[in-house]
């Protein structure tokens, strides 16, 4: 019973200017996923690739998060891939779905990147607590593009 999933979600959205080219933002992010994510969410422990290389359109990757001491295992499936545009992946074993959106009025000096994550379904027992899973997943989207503006400029 309280396990059952509700119909409601949650999503947060971080938008950011990065002072780096597209080319650099959206390779930074795709081509050096595996050492770079656990760098801008750091609660990623570990990343496994379940998929032939490189990590691309209907890639599967594994990975092992530990969020406020809870340790948490979930696949997820790269559901879009446009170079330059838009990377979206969507979790397999649990729903949730992280969307990075690239665009610029000057691709070669700078990005404005939009980031999404949402919790598609609230488990019946987070239901009391909704405003401030709501409040948590903004907030994690805004670190999110924080962080990557930080370590995409200083590197």
């Amino acid at each position: 019973m309280f396990g059952l999933p509700s119909n409601r979600g949650a999503s947060g959205t971080g938008t950011i200017v990065i002072n780096q080219s597209v080319d650099n933002v959206f390779s930074f992010i795709t081509e050096g996923f595996f050492e770079n994510y656990p760098r801008w969410s750091p609660e990623v422990q570990k990343l496994e690739l379940l998929s032939t290389p490189p990590l691309q359109l209907n890639s599967l990757v594994r990975q092992v998060r530990i969020d406020n001491g809870q340790r948490s295992e979930s696949t997820f499936r790269i559901t879009t891939y446009k170079v330059n545009q838009k990377l979206v992946f969507e979790g397999v074993s649990n729903a949730y779905r992280c969307s990075y959106e690239f665009s610029s009025t000057n691709p070669s000096a700078n990005t404005q990147l939009a980031f999404t994550f949402e919790l598609l379904k609230l488990e019946l027992f987070m239901l009391p607590f909704e405003k401030l899973v709501c409040i948590a997943v903004q907030e994690g989207a805004k670190r999110t593009v924080r962080n990557l503006k930080n370590l995409i400029e200083s590197s």
